[in-house]
């Protein structure tokens, strides 16, 4: 396969966002989003999904996160769909439970071409740290509109709601790792019978 790496910049009233991924990476994150919960997150994306992320990111911390973690997850997104290239010889498909704990969260992921996000996590807070949990959802829907893809969220369990989330994300990067990996059998075939995605 080519080299699977894009850079990707948003810019905006409310936010100035540039996001560079390395889908085929050593699992990296150089990271400055002023959300420190965030870079976190993102870090587990890296290290568990094997892929190199950049993040440059700007946005007007003094009202909320919500814009920031909203936006950094649609050039994310943004950035996969470019880095993914057709999606010949991928798997396509990605999974995983990760435990953290007492907290379970399973995600499936298929880039499919059609965004869609089902999420089941019944936080056990409403913030961790100054983190709103309620920007779980809205990362993961910037992403899945941008990136194109299938992506099933549900916490299993859990009563530390860092634990909760922390699972989740875990799981979202193994699950991505999954998918965009090379299918030696599909020899650069395209992973679907209408011949596209």
């Amino acid at each position: 396969m080519s080299a699977r790496i894009a850079t990707v910049s948003r810019d905006t009233n409310e936010t100035q966002i540039s996001v560079r991924v390395n889908l085929d990476g050593e699992g990296r994150l150089t990271c400055q989003t002023g959300v420190p919960f965030l870079d976190h997150m993102l870090d587990q994306v890296a290290r568990h999904g094997m892929i190199d992320i950049d993040i440059d990111a700007h946005g007007d911390l003094h009202i909320d996160d919500h814009h920031t973690v909203e936006d950094l997850g649609i050039t994310l997104g943004q950035a996969f769909l470019e880095a993914i290239g057709d999606k010949r010889g991928i798997y396509r498909y990605g999974h995983a439970y990760v435990p953290l704990d007492e907290a379970l969260s399973r995600v499936v992921v298929d880039f499919s071409g059609r965004p869609g996000l089902y999420m089941n996590a019944d936080f056990t807070r409403d913030t961790i740290g100054r983190f709103e949990t309620q920007l779980v959802s809205e990362f993961f829907q910037g992403f899945v509109n941008h990136a194109r893809v299938t992506l099933h969220i549900d916490n299993l369990k859990g009563v530390n709601a860092h634990h909760q989330a922390e699972t989740i994300f875990k799981a979202f990067g193994r699950a991505l790792r999954m998918a965009v990996s090379e299918d030696p059998r599909m020899a650069g075939q395209m992973p679907s019978t209408k011949g596209s995605l």
